[in-house]
């Protein structure tokens, strides 16, 4: 019996709510057979005491047998708190904050056209209109829009003296895209372990300074760079985007159970395209009606708003200039989004 056959044994121990094992997430600090008795080190960060109880038992149940019995194990675990603060329920060792950073939501949809970062762009100004400072790194490296939803595709980040990138500011609010280091039609050619890099590298690499909220516009679906982003970065939680379909939904619920594997907390789901109203004030359901709302209900999660399908929302992104900066007086829409800006502290402070 040596240090390999007890390693190999507990890569059979998953991290509760996690697809990887204790082993490859590098919470195994020591490794000690002496006189026939295995002493096992292991650091866990969280807040959760259900997680290293699971993982004491399930860590007994790998090496009683090849030790020859529990009297032959001894197992120590070191509960440290999450880094970040408030920022990890439940983290895992490896989680990292982001300096200056206080909150830091996803901002997810399980299928693309949905209108994720339209969302995410509103969100952002609403949440500022509310005087906080707000942050946006556009995550989806393969269709970038956020530069041009901030009307920012002519300007390029810079390093500060520390080797920082510098976020683009516009309309107040902080922005890194990969948007701005590409020409509209050049391609992003990576494949997903260098994507997921490059993600790493926008959040952890970016001079945010102090900022109360960043968003994150994730890519569609549930791939790699997502699932990458919300084990390793403290997410305080994710606001799901769906229209009422049940095409969207069915893809939706993928997103939420990726989230909850990861225990990351679902702040709410907006519901986008909810209705057209014509100028005689009839609404008209053009992608079904209530399916938000049913889902919200279904999963005991708020739904923060629901957001009607407006030309002037499109013709504003294409500008550059989002909706959100309208007052809720002016623009149905607006107020939808400030609307779910001021359900969101409510529903992260929970």
């Amino acid at each position: 019996m040596n240090e390999d056959t007890i390693r190999t044994a507990l890569s059979a121990v998953r991290y509760p709510g996690f697809s990887r094992d204790i082993v490859s997430f590098g919470l195994v600090r020591s490794i000690r057979v002496e006189s026939g008795v295995i002493s096992i080190g292991i650091q866990v960060q969280t807040r959760d005491p259900k997680i290293p109880e699971k993982i004491f038992n399930e860590c007994h149940e790998a090496l009683d047998e090849i030790a020859g019995g529990p009297e032959k194990v001894q197992i120590t675990i070191d509960v440290q708190d999450p880094p970040g603060g408030a920022n990890t329920p439940g983290g895992v060792g490896g989680k990292q904050s982001i300096a200056g950073v206080k909150r830091i939501i996803a901002v997810a949809s399980g299928k693309g056209g949905v209108g994720k970062s339209t969302v995410s762009s509103n969100l952002a100004i609403s949440l500022s209109k509310q005087g906080l400072k707000v942050g946006l790194c556009d995550c989806d490296l393969y269709g970038p829009s956020i530069a041009l939803m901030f009307g920012a595709t002519d300007q390029q980040p810079v390093a500060d003296s520390r080797e920082r990138i510098v976020p683009i500011e516009a309309h107040g609010i902080k922005l890194m895209s990969m948007g701005f280091l590409l020409g509209d039609s050049s391609p992003v050619i990576v494949r997903g372990p260098l994507a997921t890099r490059y993600t790493q590298q926008f959040l952890q690499e970016v001079a945010w300074g102090d900022l109360d909220v960043l968003i994150l516009d994730l890519p569609p679906g549930t791939g790699d760079i997502q699932l990458t982003i919300v084990q390793t970065i403290a997410v305080d939680g994710a606001v799901v985007v769906t229209t009422p379909q049940e095409v969207a939904l069915i893809d939706a619920r993928k997103a939420i159970s990726m989230f909850a594997k990861v225990n990351v907390r679902i702040l709410g789901l907006i519901e986008n395209m909810s209705w057209f109203e014509c100028n005689q004030g009839t609404r008209y359901h053009l992608f079904g009606e209530g399916g938000g709302q049913r889902e919200a209900a279904q999963l005991d999660v708020p739904l923060l708003a629901q957001i009607p399908i407006d030309p002037e929302t499109r013709r504003r992104c294409d500008e550059g200039e989002p909706v959100a900066l309208l007052d809720g007086s002016e623009s149905a829409v607006s107020a939808a989004f400030e609307q779910a800006a001021q359900a969101l502290p409510a529903a992260i402070n929970q």
